[in-house]
């Protein structure tokens, strides 16, 4: 790569296409087994990469980079939609927080390998996982075998409970309503928000602490304590969450943290559980859920364009872009906690309660989604 931009294009390429997988894929997932489709992105995945190890030219990597996103794309959405299918809504926090930790460790461990990368003098290996989640992952709790039958029941009973009166049916009118629902387009903004420094800062940390005078082998070692950091706040912010059943107030929190102090991995998994706790209907909820993370991560196309060399070592106008995408977010949430707040308010003075429907009442309901009567938002 020799031009100017060449790095910054073959970064950014990848997400166009990572974001158009998103939505397909998750309703795709709907349709066919959570463990075949998830196993089938792993393996297309996994031969990209494989493929990626043999490119020799410019062109070539934008090509491989470019079917990476669309093999990658439906991974964290996927799975992210996968949670909400076995537990209730204050409980998908911590395990949503959990999922993303791995991601935020694997950044944190990622700058310890380039390191030891740069020490094998072209050594190099390849290995692969994905056939392991075929027989790992259970596609529902109707179908798990590691589930005795009462267990089982339990674990529908406790689903039922909390979104009994919502259709779990795939029907277009669902995709439909999801992609009209203005509420998952505020959030989409938050995350967009919140997705433009992560990628630019997990990006160009390195290059950043380079240009502050330290070494390249020094430089990947300290881009691993910020990772450690968000990765405890990640987990005790979810925990937090999920026992006081809030999360409107603890990504706020955390955006003002990311905003005076950069921890900017702090906020994102608790903004993908808030959204999908206020999404009702599993279609629906999977729709939206892509739409979120989907949009979130064209900021990954912006990052590669938000710091230059030419501004180092200060990089004054990427830090400033990417503390107006966060005080972006925190406007956005504030609205949002404020709008959750008054809705439930307004319903529980106009509605009755859920245990005072009739069955009839409840089936006639059960198409409505977020929009049922009886239906309460998470705050």
């Amino acid at each position: 790569m020799t031009g100017k931009w060449d790095y910054s294009v073959a970064v950014s390429i990848f997400f166009p296409f990572y974001v158009a997988s998103e939505i397909p894929s998750n309703v795709a997932m709907k349709r066919f087994r959570p463990s075949i489709w998830i196993l089938s992105i792993m393996l297309a995945w996994g031969i990209v990469m494989t493929l990626m190890g043999i490119v020799h030219n410019y062109p070539g990597l934008l090509a491989t980079r470019s079917a990476l996103g669309l093999a990658e794309g439906g991974l964290f959405p996927g799975v992210t939609y996968y949670i909400t299918l076995w537990y209730r809504r204050h409980e998908c926090g911590l395990r949503i927080v959990i999922f993303f930790f791995v991601a935020t460790a694997a950044g944190a461990f990622g700058g310890l390998l380039a390191r030891g990368i740069m020490e094998m003098a072209g050594i190099a290996g390849l290995s692969g996982w994905a056939i392991f989640s075929y027989y790992a992952l259970h596609d529902y709790p109707e179908t798990a075998k590691f589930l005795d039958s009462d267990e089982r029941k339990e674990v529908i009973r406790r689903l039922q409970d909390d979104s009994s009166v919502l259709s779990n049916e795939l029907h277009e009118k669902f995709v439909k309503s999801a992609l009209k629902d203005w509420k998952i387009w505020i959030h989409m903004f938050i995350t967009i928000g919140f997705f433009l420094p992560i990628y630019s800062v997990s990006i160009f940390l390195p290059s950043i602490i380079r240009s502050m005078g330290h070494t390249a082998e020094k430089a990947q070692l300290m881009s691993v304590p910020p990772y450690v950091t968000a990765c405890l706040a990640t987990i005790a912010g979810g925990y937090m969450a999920d026992k006081q059943r809030q999360r409107g107030i603890y990504v706020i929190c955390f955006c003002f943290i990311a905003i005076i102090g950069f921890a900017i991995l702090i906020t994102v998994p608790q903004g993908a559980a808030w959204n999908s706790n206020n999404i009702g209907g599993s279609v629906k909820r999977g729709v939206g859920l892509a739409m979120q993370i989907g949009f979130g991560n064209l900021g990954g196309a912006i990052a590669g364009f938000v710091y230059h060399q030419d501004d180092a070592p200060q990089y004054r106008a990427g830090h400033g872009t990417l503390i107006a995408t966060l005080c972006m977010s925190c406007c956005l949430l504030i609205f949002m906690t404020w709008y959750c707040r008054r809705e439930n308010a307004r319903r529980d003075r106009v509605y009755k309660a859920l245990s005072e429907y009739s069955p009839s009442e409840l089936e006639q309901e059960a198409d409505k989604g977020d929009d049922v009567t009886c239906f309460r938002y998470t705050i």
